[in-house]
């Protein structure tokens, strides 16, 4: 009679048990997530010719963007659906704290009415960039290559629906105050028409239509995301301040947090593919095709905040700065 042979038991999951040591609760729910990537001609275990398997294969595999294991990334703050709620819990009671404060201290009513007609055209139409920026972020997660990257774009998507609920709630106090300025009417014109909006347009339109996981996740968090944080928070921020609009101020402040995270999972990644000879020519090439649509944007924008000296060349150097943080 052959003997028996009994496999001892491993005391945690397969793909962590080489680490040994107990696994961290990030990476419990994080890592090796994904079950597309066990074939590469047919990610969804179909058809190799199905449309959804091709797409795959060639905007995630088949990226110019190769590591031999992106399941080895790992978000430098190990967020978790857990961690975030409790994290941004706090931030909302902060956010909702400012709304209430200025409020019951009738802060609209003391805003200069040329003021108002600012925030009709450079602030409250951004609800229509920030709902890019989510829309954004989901297809670069849906399409990365490992599960502990979608979680860091997902999370970035809650983010600026985050600010686009901000700004949405701030467009319906407006309104009341200034019920001659177009609050809650005119967004959408300004958006699709205002020279000071049509730079942002174009680039986030285009954005929006690249595929290439890689590519998109570089002029989204490297390019498109930089000089909406530099232009649209940090200098309407300094314009609100200008203007006696404090509540504006801090309330772009408490959104630069969230911008200043991203950005720090964005150079963990940058630096993890940056390993691999070839890719740094690869990233480069990218961003010399998607900084001058980003330049221009800064430029329309800024040119707008005439109460802010060099607003556009000083949010363009910040976008700089940032990239050659990177090494890049």
């Amino acid at each position: 009679m052959s003997e028996v042979q009994v496999l001892k038991p491993l005391k945690t999951w397969s793909h962590l048990a080489a680490r040994r040591r107990k696994p961290s609760e990030y990476e419990i729910v994080s890592a090796n997530l994904h079950y597309n990537n066990r074939d590469a001609n047919a990610p969804y275990e179909l058809d190799p010719e199905l449309a959804m398997n091709k797409w795959y294969k060639k905007n995630t595999f088949g990226s110019p963007l190769q590591h031999d294991d992106w399941n080895a990334f790992r978000d430098p703050e190990e967020v978790v659906y857990r961690s975030y709620n409790m994290m941004q819990d706090g931030q909302e009671n902060y956010v909702s704290g400012l709304f209430d404060q200025f409020n019951t201290r009738e802060h609209d009513k003391s805003l200069d009415p040329r003021w108002a007609g600012t925030l009709a055209r450079l602030y409250t139409p951004a609800r229509y960039l920030f709902h890019t920026l989510q829309m954004a972020s989901a297809y670069v997660g849906q399409v990365a290559p490992a599960s502990t990257i979608t979680n860091c774009h997902y999370f970035q998507m809650a983010d600026s629906f985050r600010w686009l609920s901000h700004t949405a709630y701030r467009t319906k106090e407006l309104s009341l105050a200034f019920a001659d300025k177009g609050f809650a009417t005119d967004e959408r014109h300004y958006w699709e028409t205002d020279i000071a909006w049509q730079g942002f347009r174009e680039l986030m339109e285009k954005v929006l239509v690249t595929w290439d996981w890689a590519e998109a996740f570089v002029a989204l968090n490297l390019v498109a995301k930089p000089a909406i944080d530099e232009a649209v928070l940090r200098k309407l921020g300094e314009s609100a301040r200008h203007n006696g609009d404090m509540l504006l101020g801090l309330l772009n402040d408490a959104q630069l947090i969230d911008a200043a995270r991203h950005r720090r999972w964005a150079t963990a990644l940058v630096k993890m593919a940056l390993e691999k000879p070839g890719n740094l020519e690869v990233i480069k090439g990218w961003i010399a095709k998607w900084e001058p649509l980003a330049d221009k944007a800064i430029e329309a924008y800024c040119g707008a905040l005439a109460d802010v000296p060099d607003a556009a060349s000083s949010a363009k150097q910040a976008t700089r700065d940032f990239r050659h943080s990177l090494g890049l």
